[in-house]
């Protein structure tokens, strides 16, 4: 029998394996986690003293340490005669908030370790840090093994919808690769996985919701209803996690049906909240999870810009591996392009450029590098602001030719070779007018015409020139010196809620505080999202972008033809 099949090349297989650019990064957190360690000297049992070990275990904390009426799970009770007769009686007991035993260790421990998890649908990152100092011991990132039962949420959510048992599946991957990862992490640090007492989790919803055992197929259609949008706390072994056996993992609140913990924790990492000027946060992914607001008043929202800006739906594209170009520039007279690619430190015009390239050679062109080819097209007037290659373009380089009705642009020459076609520059401009639309909706809900500082979070924003991103029209108009990169905000805001306690009270409560606007319940979306098919727009001048960069003087399409567009 002949049909469709799914071919599942494993990582340690792969020649283009896929970079996960997930490190942490430098930041002043306050330390006061939710467990400490007390090193006590428990009395030892006689015959005129038969008391049993958790009770002179629980007299010696309350003596020593005034911790009193604690709970014990009973795993660690099983555990305890052994680890008491092996430490001589001396042993450091991890207490989560004043209330709970979760470990009991031979011995004096100054040091308690947790980890960070950002569970994204493509890639899966942690963190592993002491709990005493906040010091990251160790880091770790992988291909998020679900992307075999589709590359996008929805086609997940799809796959359970149409198969039995589905979400049993992506459940176990899902776990099973956060497993791996804490394996990872502590034998880096020459610990092990039983010595965590406490991880912390974000991630989308959808994410969210298959790390802790919940279908999510009710967040497939609408009105997108979550299980739960509440934080979470549950012993890690309930949810398949092997750590210490009374750790806990604490899960993030979520904000809504496709704004989720992951987004919660870049917000608590970027806290616009305590800032007065208008901040606008976006974490760029399949989904853009988009914030807008000050202290004042926070927006949020989500909205669809695809996989286009990860090298999906791209003719050359790829994700950003070693051989992938992540940079281009090409010369506006002769037409003619330099780049660089992921594993090379040199640009293709350098003599050492070919010496220098992985083994991989050229292999394709990842989500930064896209962008770019397509900006610096636009400036060179190879495309116009409709996004089309002009056929004036074709007389002035070989590099340009015609395919079927259209033409293409070549990039890299040769065999892969790199080209963009007229389909793939539909494909960015369908992503950047979504994320852009999303945008100018919150600021028509906040009432508000200009932006004061723009920050892009997640591994796409810190790789990508923002430069670039606004002459795209990704991005609103805004002074180019107060536009960054946040780096792995959410990663960032995981570790945040692990190292003090009192971070997860705010972060629950500024969650229920901020308004959430569902983009697709919104009749003015569709019209901003016409509007930003345009380069870098159809109508908004960019005159802070203009300051710096000499755009092409663009032309307001006739309502007529706006009109006709929307029809379509």
């Amino acid at each position: 029998m002949l049909g469709d099949i799914a071919i599942d090349v494993p990582s340690t297989s792969q020649i283009h394996r896929q970079l996960v650019c997930k490190d942490h990064e430098a930041r002043a957190i306050s330390i006061n986690p939710s467990v400490h360690a007390f090193f006590v000297e428990v009395a030892r049992p006689s015959l005129t003293d038969p008391t049993g070990d958790l009770e002179r275990l629980m007299a010696a904390l309350e003596k020593d340490w005034q911790l009193s009426n604690l709970v014990c799970d009973l795993a660690i009770t099983r555990s305890l005669p052994e680890v008491l007769r092996t430490a001589n009686w001396q042993v450091t007991v991890a207490v989560r908030g004043s209330t709970e035993i979760v470990a009991v260790s031979a011995g004096l421990k100054e040091s308690l370790y947790g980890v960070a998890i950002d569970v994204g649908s493509t890639t899966i990152a942690a963190h592993l840090c002491d709990l005493s100092s906040g010091e990251v011991l160790a880091s770790a990132g992988r291909m998020n093994p679900q992307i075999r039962y589709g590359e996008d949420l929805m086609s997940r959510v799809s796959y359970i919808m149409l198969n039995s048992g589905g979400e049993a599946e992506l459940i176990k991957a899902v776990r099973g690769a956060i497993s791996e990862l804490l394996i990872e992490t502590t034998a880096k640090a020459r610990l092990r996985p039983l010595d965590i007492v406490e991880i912390v989790i974000v991630g989308n919803p959808i994410m969210q919701h298959l790390v802790l055992g919940l279908n999510p197929i009710h967040l497939g259609t609408a009105p997108f209803t979550l299980t739960s949008d509440a934080a979470t706390s549950v012993r890690a072994r309930d949810i398949g996690i092997d750590i210490s056996p009374g750790g806990y993992a604490y899960v993030l609140p979520c904000i809504a049906g496709h704004v989720g913990a992951d987004a919660a924790a870049v917000l608590l990492a970027e806290a616009p909240y305590d800032r007065d000027e208008i901040s606008l946060l976006i974490d760029v992914g399949t989904n853009a999870e988009i914030f807008l607001g000050n202290r004042d008043r926070i927006l949020a929202a989500s909205s669809p810009t695809g996989p286009a800006f990860e090298g999906a739906q791209i003719s050359s594209g790829q994700r950003a591996a070693p051989g992938a170009v992540e940079r281009v520039r090409i010369d506006h007279d002769t037409l003619e392009p330099r780049f660089k690619v992921v594993g090379c430190d040199v640009w293709s015009d350098d003599a050492a450029f070919n010496d220098q390239l992985p083994v991989t050679g050229v292999s394709g062109i990842c989500g930064s590098g896209i962008i770019e080819a397509v900006a610096e097209l636009f400036l060179a007037g190879v495309v116009n602001a409709e996004g089309v290659i002009t056929p004036e373009a074709a007389a002035r380089s070989k590099r340009i030719v015609r395919q079927e009705r259209t033409f293409t642009y070549i990039l890299v020459e040769g065999e892969p070779g790199v080209r963009i076609e007229q389909n793939d520059i539909r494909a960015i401009q369908l992503a950047k007018a979504a994320l852009y639309a999303g945008v100018r909706l919150l600021m028509d809900k906040l009432g508000v015409t200009r932006v004061q500082r723009i920050r892009l979070a997640g591994a796409f924003g810190a790789n990508i020139d923002v430069k670039y991103a606004m002459i795209l029209g990704m991005i609103p108009d805004c002074d180019l010196s107060n536009v960054s990169s946040a780096g792995n905000a959410a990663g960032t805001g995981a570790r945040i809620a692990l190292l003090d306690r009192h971070a997860r009270q705010l972060i629950e409560q500024q969650v229920r505080a901020i308004e959430k606007i569902e983009t697709a319940a919104e009749d003015s979306f569709q019209d901003h999202y016409v509007s930003a098919m345009g380069i870098p727009h159809q109508f908004d001048p960019f005159t802070e972008l203009r300051k710096l960069v000499e755009v092409p003087i663009t032309k307001p399409a006739t309502t007529g033809r706006r009109r006709r567009k929307r029809t379509r």
